[in-house]
């Protein structure tokens, strides 16, 4: 395996990389280093792959953050996860969250139903699609939630709130409530149920979430996101 600071977080901008260096937000990523090559090394499958742990920081360099959407932790079955939430690889099928999300957004914007999964799309237009946990072994949902991760990703995504400039923060359900904290009034929160089929129609089919986060940006002097391009 390679050592910290290559192969995971090879290609992470000057941005991030000023978070990750931060000495406690260091220190973690050297003990969450160890847990995996333990994992690694006795044979355990852990998604995403290592060259995709960091994807979203990757696709999204800090000055170019937009809009944060967050999710608890990568899909754990085969194929699935590739380092952003809520998306899966291009020819995988449509998870029901998301599938949820389309329909909110064709709804919300009047576009199609996008026929792809994978929302590199919206990353690479500033639209920053973090799990709170980065890393899961194959077939256990949040296997690795306390391992650590929660430290790395509240320091990025403090990173994000102390930006000038508006961004808008998606808070899907109580856990992403809990997960982004306190907002900055200089942002927007758009707060509604989770887009899960257990939750989606109290609240989150209506809310209109990428109509207002459009609106916000203009009024700030940015430009949109184009909803509809996903890939």
């Amino acid at each position: 395996m390679s050592g910290f600071g290559r192969g995971w977080l090879e290609g992470v901008g000057a941005g991030w990389g000023d978070v990750l260096s931060e000495p406690a937000v260091a220190a973690a990523l050297r003990e969450l280093r160890g847990e995996l090559e333990v994992e690694w090394g006795s044979g355990v499958a852990v998604y995403p792959a290592e060259g995709d742990i960091f994807a979203a920081l990757r696709l999204t360099p800090l000055e170019r953050v937009r809009v944060v959407i967050v999710g608890q932790d990568p899909y754990h079955d085969v194929g699935q996860a590739h380092g952003l939430s809520f998306s899966v690889p291009a020819g995988q099928r449509i998870p029901p969250s998301l599938r949820n999300i389309y329909r909110e957004l064709a709804a919300d914007v009047g576009c199609g139903v996008p026929g792809s999964g994978c929302l590199t799309g919206w990353a690479e237009q500033g639209v920053l699609l973090l799990n709170s946990v980065l890393t899961v072994r194959a077939h256990a949902a949040n296997s690795h939630g306390g391992l650590g991760w929660e430290r790395v990703t509240g320091a990025i995504l403090g990173a994000v709130k102390a930006r000038l400039g508006g961004v808008v923060f998606m808070a899907w359900g109580a856990a992403a409530e809990r997960v982004l904290g306190e907002i900055p009034e200089r942002h927007l929160v758009i707060r509604s149920p989770h887009p899960s089929p257990l939750s989606a129609r109290r609240g989150f089919f209506g809310s209109r979430p990428f109509t207002r986060a459009n609106a916000f940006l203009v009024a700030g002097g940015g430009v949109p996101i184009d909803w509809a391009r996903v890939e």
